[in-house]
């Protein structure tokens, strides 16, 4: 029971510091809508963080969870295992940034910021670091030292935000009234150049309190073991370079599918933000992955665990709809969180709502592979999920701008949920609830339909009209769908 008691805080500190970080990291959006000088720069913004982040899968090639399958294997020590995949990641980050630096120019050109080269170096420094302390991190967690772990990840979280207000806000404070305090240091001009400094400076400060933890070990090397490693986790680089293009790659492609990429820049920038407000069902599946995860492993011996996992899914469903329809009914104030010249990509919002709602169903799906050791039916999805995007994206943007993006995301994990469904009720049969789902869609769109298209000019009238509207949806759950006692039962209650 203490070893219960000690996953559940573990996992609790783990998850509300990855959601809290999340969110923090996503208020930057707002604000770099209105520092910014225009959406191309935004758009510049979203394009590097999109290449940041299939770079972090690359150059950690899966090494993170080859590291806790060895270190808990019988027969290693677990500092052999962390020094020598940390060894590993320190050379090739090493050897990603002297690539980088001497190919900058070149990348430079490619990525349309051929008048600012160090921003590619910039990323590729940012990328080294964080990549290489991939593996120190894990160490704090296999030492269970969550409250560190955590506590390092809102201090670059911090900082990040810190510098970037400092350099995007109150210089230029400093700049119209006292230029002379700060030109030693400040170029007005430099506006979307900053935000990458201030990734190299919260990555540096993440890094110089892991330093102790890096080095107070003995350092062993051992080529054998790291022979093993890169076997074991090669399939799991494999796999998550599938997941994050799925996720990232038309922000990647977008500029070149335009004719011009500094348009394509443009409206890459105006679809990254409005994307982005599309966070509270992105936390809300999140934070029912941290929830549900360790759940279903800790029930799959029961005799009545699919009936768990059926109800599951019904509570998650049930949710999301609700998070669906709260979203979209207060649009009408969530969008001033962006500068008015973003505006006219909101139209991507309902799109990428569902598309976060076919994500967490997919989720949901994917414990019939995880629970039989089938994993490689898992990459075979992503990777049929993959070519939607690739080829959604390169056929149809040219032809309707980002919307299609939007449309390619929601497709290509429909298509993940259906075939995992397919798949699981070949190798794991669970009888969900498609009566239940198909009447949570066909009211959904009701409820949506009827708050979203009646005509009501004032807003605070219409405001009203809705939110009257949700408490009627959120009634209508519970007296249908809720027995007597649930939230009882979910607050831990008798």
């Amino acid at each position: 029971m203490a070893e219960m008691k000690r996953l559940a805080k573990d996992t609790a500190i783990y998850g509300i510091s990855s959601i809290l970080g999340r969110f923090l990291n996503w208020c930057l959006t707002p604000f770099y809508t209105f520092t910014l000088g225009n959406t191309a720069e935004f758009g510049v913004v979203s394009k590097v963080y999109a290449w940041t982040s299939l770079l972090m899968v690359i150059l950690t090639y899966g090494m993170e969870t080859g590291f806790f399958r060895f270190a808990n294997k019988p027969g290693n020590k677990p500092e052999n295992v962390y020094t020598t995949s940390m060894f590993s990641l320190l050379v090739t980050s090493l050897a990603f940034l002297i690539v980088s630096t001497l190919f900058m120019n070149p990348a430079a050109k490619s990525l349309n910021v051929a008048n600012n080269p160090e921003f590619v170096w910039m990323m590729a420094l940012t990328v080294a670091i964080d990549a290489f302390s991939a593996i120190p991190f894990a160490w704090l967690r296999f030492c269970k030292r969550p409250i560190m772990f955590a506590g390092l990840r809102i201090l670059m979280i911090g900082a990040n935000i810190f510098f970037n207000v400092f350099f995007l806000w109150v210089c230029p404070m400093i700049h119209r009234s006292a230029p002379e305090l700060i030109s030693w240091f400040y170029n007005p001009e430099y506006r979307v150049g900053y935000v990458f400094v201030a990734n190299v400076f919260s990555s540096i400060i993440g890094l110089i309190p892991m330093l102790p933890i890096m080095w107070n070990v003995k350092w062993i090397f051992s080529w054998p073991l790291l022979k093993e490693l890169l076997k074991y986790s090669r399939p799991l680089m494999y796999l998550g370079i599938a997941g994050i293009m799925n996720q990232s790659l038309d922000k990647i492609l977008i500029p070149y599918l335009y004719p011009d990429m500094s348009t394509g820049d443009s409206q890459l920038g105006i679809y990254s933000a409005c994307f982005k407000l599309g966070l509270v069902m992105m936390l809300f599946t999140q934070a029912f992955r941290y929830a549900y995860e360790p759940f279903v492993f800790s029930i799959s011996k029961n005799t009545n665990s699919k009936q768990s996992y059926v109800d599951g899914m019904k509570y998650f469903l049930l949710f999301s709809v609700l998070v669906f329809l709260g979203v979209m009914y207060y649009m009408d104030v969530i969008k001033f969180l962006l500068a008015p010249k973003y505006h006219a990509g909101l139209v991507v919002v309902p799109i990428v709502l569902f598309s976060y709602i076919f994500q967490g169903i997919s989720f949901n799906l994917s414990f019939w592979y995880k629970l039989t050791d089938k994993t490689k039916w898992g990459a075979y999805i992503s990777f049929m999920g993959l070519a939607v995007t690739v080829l959604g994206n390169i056929i149809f943007v040219p032809l309707f701008g980002y919307i299609a993006s939007a449309w390619t995301s929601f497709v290509c994990f429909l298509v993940m949920m259906v075939v995992s469904w397919l798949l699981g009720q070949r190798f794991f049969p669970i009888k969900y609830d498609l009566k239940m789902a198909g009447r949570y869609v066909v009211v959904g769109g009701l409820f949506y339909t009827v708050g979203m298209y009646m005509p009501i000019p004032d807003l605070r009238i219409r405001l009203a009209y809705r939110t009257l509207l949700l408490l009627s949806f959120v009634l209508y759950v519970i007296r249908v769908d809720l027995p007597a006692g649930t939230f009882k039962t979910l607050l831990g209650k008798k």
